[in-house]
């Protein structure tokens, strides 16, 4: 799987991309991080490329002609248009499902914005997905292209150690994480749980499953609504469910 940077800080996204899991991806030629320099395609001889706001008003705005020449090389010599991903507070929110869709493309494009945004003629022009990471505002889009960079390759096959890794990673299933626990089996008078040693794979994967749910239930509700209304929770899952809000404080019990 190919991605594509454009950005202003080419630095900051080759140094992430080439370390931990990521990077051994991309030693083994499993994915490619392509990083190209928005200042490269300036014209002007101080490799300018902002300007002040028609209208007036605060701050820079990126100019269309040097994201567009950039796009541009990128696209030379493609026959099919890669999905290019802008980001921006104002997208769809980057979730576990959008990184399992675009997980499925050979091919994306990342547009990391800077100072007051990005001409919005090259957004209409080149532009087929606006995407936020969340609710608040940062200084570039370098942050948010690695960390959907990293959520989306964890998808791709034979980025991942154990092909079980990324299936049963939070949110896969709209629910988080059951607990972890490695040696030593006492550490500071707390034990692993005793089904996680019987070797009994049966008990343990209830164990995960009711630990997964109750964790949600505890830390998201929000999440496990959306996996009740989606039809995601089976008949046993309901009742231990119902036995965990039985027992909670307050519950008339």
């Amino acid at each position: 799987m190919i991605f594509d940077v454009m950005t202003l800080f080419p630095e900051m996204i080759d140094y992430c991309m080439h370390e931990s899991v990521i990077g051994r991806a991309v030693k083994k030629g499993i994915i490619t991080v392509n990083c190209f320099n928005i200042r490269d395609y300036s014209t002007d001889r101080h490799r300018h490329v902002d300007d002040y706001p028609y209208g007036g008003g605060a701050g820079m705005v990126m100019q269309p002609g040097p994201i567009y020449d950039c796009y541009a090389d990128i696209m030379a010599g493609k026959e099919t248009k890669p999905r290019v991903v802008y980001l921006t507070p104002q997208g769809r929110i980057f979730d576990q499902p959008l990184a399992n869709e675009l997980a499925r493309e050979e091919e994306i494009i990342f547009l990391c914005g800077h100072y007051e945004g990005v001409d919005e003629r090259i957004l209409e022009e080149i532009v087929t997905d606006n995407v936020s990471i969340g609710d608040y505002v940062l200084t570039g889009g370098e942050m948010p292209a690695m960390i959907m960079i990293d959520a989306i390759a964890r998808q791709v096959e034979g980025v991942l150690g154990s092909s079980e890794s990324a299936a049963n990673d939070s949110f896969q299933d709209g629910l988080l994480e059951y607990p972890q626990y490695t040696r030593p089996e006492e550490f500071h008078g707390m034990r692993v749980p005793d089904v996680l040693l019987s070797g009994h794979h049966g008990n343990i994967d209830l164990w995960r499953r009711r630990q997964s749910l109750k964790r949600t239930l505890e830390r998201r509700p929000d999440l496990l609504e959306k996996v009740r209304q989606s039809g995601g929770l089976s008949a046993e899952d309901r009742e231990f469910l119902a036995s965990l809000q039985e027992e909670a404080p307050g519950s008339g019990q």
